[in-house]
């Protein structure tokens, strides 16, 4: 009888590079305004693939060529249920002459593979897909079942992931493992995302007769510097999180006239803002949504012609998993026996579609994936091969170990 350990050497090197490089090399850039820019050809790549090697899959649009992919592998007999997920898409490449290769190319060279989603997160997609592979070669039985979930939309609203959940795919679920690039740290906790559009009211009047006019900008510029007072007085109160940091308020986008062109001698009539906002345990963001109203109820009284409107774009929960729970236990004592390493537990600094999982099915999740999570976005983008052949082998040792049990 083989024992649980002895499907680490089924996850085969080539094997694996191979098929992340054709992830890279069909482009999964959603873009609207493009007839074909989606991902629906490198899902529908997934797919076949995962029915080759005899696995239950579905297909389902989320929106028109957005399909998510699931497929299962049966274990055994009646047991928990185990979810790995990946994302089929990507971000732009951006500006192609930043690049020193070819964005799409999926060059492999001195020991990494290049290119857009190499890291975030089609190699783990891969190692995901390939960790399923290795049990299946391996003959090793286990229980229950092993769910693969391959989502669209990610880097934009999570709406695959929503649809996933909303559709009951999740409902029965133990446990996740979410596929992202964190140097195969076990991250057990996520920060919560909160955006923010804010519009200053005023207007419009020629530059040199100011007082014609109401330039809203005044009023913004009042708004962000209380923001900041806020910022700093959850620092002061919350401290530094041991896995996720500090929490920020983080204006992005600031423009004034929101629409049509700027011109330096006239005041616009309203002025535009977004907000950032990252949270950590100890936030709660009904909290912060009542503490920038009061910023522009105070504003507004200190300033008689100052009106403006707040609205919620998105909101993404902070998540924790507690270090006891199964599924961190049996990833942990996969690292251990893989590299013969004890564990380094962290957090991710952003949210991931693990954010849904947790918040809306209470499901326990381990984010951890091969990468530097400082590359993800970048030109030149990358995974060392090394690491994302741990990454596998994490993946199939964990799913054993957590279902087994």
């Amino acid at each position: 009888m083989k024992t649980l350990e002895q499907v680490v050497p089924y996850v085969d090197r080539e094997t694996l590079i191979d098929f992340t490089r054709t992830l890279i090399q069909i482009k999964s850039v959603y873009n609207p305004e493009i007839p074909g820019a989606n991902e629906e050809k490198v899902a529908l790549y997934v797919a076949e693939t995962l029915r080759k090697m005899g696995l239950k899959v579905y297909v389902e649009e989320v929106a028109p060529g957005r399909p998510n992919v699931i497929a299962i592998l049966e274990g055994e007999g009646p047991g928990k249920t185990l979810l790995m997920e990946g994302h089929t898409d990507v971000v732009t490449a951006g500006d192609p002459d930043e690049w020193t290769m070819d964005p799409f190319g999926a060059e492999v060279k001195d020991g990494r593979i290049y290119g857009r989603g190499a890291c975030d997160t089609k190699g783990n997609l891969a190692a995901a897909v390939m960790a399923v592979k290795a049990i299946q070669d391996a003959g090793i039985t286990f229980m229950g079942r092993i769910m693969l979930c391959i989502p669209v939309d990610e880097e934009g609203l999570m709406l695959g992931i929503k649809s996933f959940i909303n559709r009951g795919w999740a409902d029965n679920v133990d446990a996740a493992i979410i596929c992202e690039p964190e140097e195969n740290h076990l991250c057990i906790a996520q920060k919560g995302a909160l955006r923010i559009a804010l519009r200053v009211l005023g207007k419009m009047a020629h530059g040199a007769m100011p007082l014609a006019g109401i330039n809203p900008n005044w009023g913004m510029a009042a708004v962000i510097m209380e923001l900041e007072k806020l910022q700093q007085a959850e620092v002061d109160r919350l401290g530094k999180s041991q896995f996720l940091g500090y929490p920020s308020i983080t204006p992005t986008i600031l423009r004034a006239p929101r629409k049509g062109e700027a011109q330096i001698n006239v005041i616009p009539k309203e002025c535009y803002a977004t907000l950032d906002i990252r949270t950590i345990p100890g936030q709660e963001h009904r909290v912060l949504i009542r503490q920038i109203q009061e910023i522009l109820n105070r504003v507004a009284a200190e300033r008689p012609d100052f009106k403006a409107e707040m609205e919620v774009l998105e909101e993404r929960p902070w998540t924790h998993t507690n270090q006891e729970e199964p599924i961190v236990t049996a990833m942990a004592k996969a690292y251990r026996v893989i590299t013969g390493k004890e564990p380094t537990y962290n957090g991710v600094p952003g949210a991931t579609d693990g954010t849904f999982l947790h918040e809306w099915k209470n499901i326990p999740i381990v984010t951890t994936g091969a990468g530097d999570r400082l590359i993800p976005h970048q030109a030149d983008e990358y995974v060392d091969i090394d690491q994302l052949l741990e990454a596998s082998r994490l993946f199939a040792l964990t799913a054993l170990y957590y279902l087994n049990e």
